[in-house]
């Protein structure tokens, strides 16, 4: 479960990136954060994944407040946490196994146990024949596949996506958007930030609307 009690963010400038946002997300969930850029979406994953630290309010993922955990204690939080970045985050000089292995090889799992996992990942993401494919070789939306398998290969509880479908043509968009809704079906809870209502709307999951850092609206049960 995540929570989000009262929790402001206010930047050096003075700016409030979000302002009293209270929400839950129950294990499980799949939600939408939608709304156009700098209405806060990205600062509510950020801050979930704990890159930032909230002006005031708590933040809780299970049962750990993530606003008073210390520094040590952060690299356990972000083993629970996959995040697929807007950018994707690829390093280009490595295959597309060796990417997803990244997650792996920093939790000091044997060979044997990295590679049997990313052979199956790669097979959920539909990637099982690229294997060895560098990134320079491969479309956008199979880099996006790649980054979504590095981000779930850790067995982690929790996917934070920020605009995974923002630079896709519709097609690949939502080949993308059924793919985390599989891993979603598998268990995983999932935040997804989009700007995109017709992707949103195509799916019957709680939606929270921001705006200049506040909540505006919600679908769905996410109180």
């Amino acid at each position: 479960m995540i929570v989000f009690k009262d929790v402001t963010k206010t930047f050096l400038t003075k700016k409030k990136a979000i302002d009293d946002v209270n929400f839950t997300v129950e294990n499980g969930e799949f939600i939408f954060l939608v709304g156009p850029s700098g209405a806060g979406k990205t600062t509510i994953l950020r801050l979930i994944f704990r890159e930032l630290l909230p002006t005031s309010g708590s933040i809780f993922v299970g049962n750990i407040e993530v606003n008073k955990i210390k520094k040590r204690q952060i690299p356990a939080l972000r083993r629970k946490i996959g995040y697929i970045f807007q950018d994707f985050k690829i390093l280009h000089d490595r295959t597309v196994a060796e990417n997803v292995a990244i997650a792996l090889e920093i939790l000091g799992l044997k060979k044997e146990e990295i590679e049997s996992r990313v052979a199956e990942v790669l097979a959920t993401i539909g990637l099982k024949e690229k294997d060895d494919y560098f990134p320079s070789q491969l479309s956008l939306g199979e880099l996006q596949r790649v980054a979504i398998g590095r981000a779930v290969v850790g067995n982690t509880d929790i996917i934070l996506a920020d605009e995974p479908t923002g630079n896709l043509d519709p097609k690949t968009a939502w080949d993308i958007l059924k793919l985390l809704v599989k891993i979603n079906r598998e268990g995983k809870t999932i935040i997804m930030a989009t700007h995109n209502l017709d992707i949103v709307e195509s799916l019957k999951k709680p939606i929270l609307f921001l705006e200049n850092g506040k909540i505006t609206k919600s679908k769905g049960k996410l109180y």
